[in-house]
């Protein structure tokens, strides 16, 4: 498919060739959703911890006789009943680490890439050109893109004064196309990448039609 290409200013400069096999991938919800979920789980510390009765300190006496005070029947200080006893049902330390292949994880990167071409939330650029960090220059690099709602932005290799001159702006995170994922391309709405973005990220995920439909396939059934 044939995508233009802007400059700095927002003028279109040239028509570039995508890649079908990443930019045109038919959205399969049920991928994404997965790599999704997998995603957002693995990011998880899985640290909390709290302390059964078991685990309180305090004395294991009863606390009055069991009958003739008037008062419902206790036998520990440390019952969830009673403040600074253990808790119920606490969370404890595990792992929410999930496994997903990794053909579904890239089928599920290029159906967002491609949703996005399909919906015109992509835009590409030239290259940014600064020559200092300067956060109020890419805020006019973004105005004359059209880009007035959260965008990320893609570079192929390590942009200092991009990463710099974007940090302080509103809903606009950076970020390689090495390090692309579904959760950070399903959280902003816009996608602008450099063109060599585009062709890293070719290069990263192109695949053949079969793979795409067996894998497709599977995960429909």
């Amino acid at each position: 498919m044939q995508v233009p290409v802007y400059n700095t200013s927002g003028e279109t400069v040239q028509e570039i060739e995508l890649d079908d096999h990443v930019f045109g991938v038919p959205f399969n919800k049920a991928v994404v959703h997965q790599v999704m979920v997998r995603q957002l789980a693995n990011a998880r510390q899985g640290t909390a911890s709290t302390k059964t009765r078991s685990m309180v300190t305090g004395s294991s006496r009863k606390l009055f006789r069991q009958k003739g005070t008037g008062w419902a029947r206790a036998g520990s200080i440390k019952s969830p009943l009673r403040r600074g006893g253990g808790i119920t049902f606490g969370a404890h330390p595990r792992n929410y680490r999930q496994a997903i292949p990794k053909k579904m994880r890239r089928l599920a990167l290029r159906c967002v890439l491609s949703a996005k071409v399909n919906d015109r939330e992509l835009v590409l650029v030239e290259d940014f050109n600064l020559d200092k960090p300067r956060t109020k220059q890419m805020a006019d690099i973004l105005t004359a893109l059209g880009l007035d709602s959260s965008t990320l932005i893609v570079t192929a290799g390590v942009a200092d004064n991009v990463v710099k001159s974007a940090r302080n702006l509103p809903r606009v995170k950076t970020t390689l196309a090495d390090l692309l994922n579904v959760v950070d391309l399903l959280a902003y709405k816009k996608l602008l990448m450099t063109v060599a973005a585009a062709r890293r990220v070719e290069e990263l995920w192109g695949g053949s039609d079969a793979s795409l439909r067996s894998v497709a396939a599977s995960a429909d059934n």
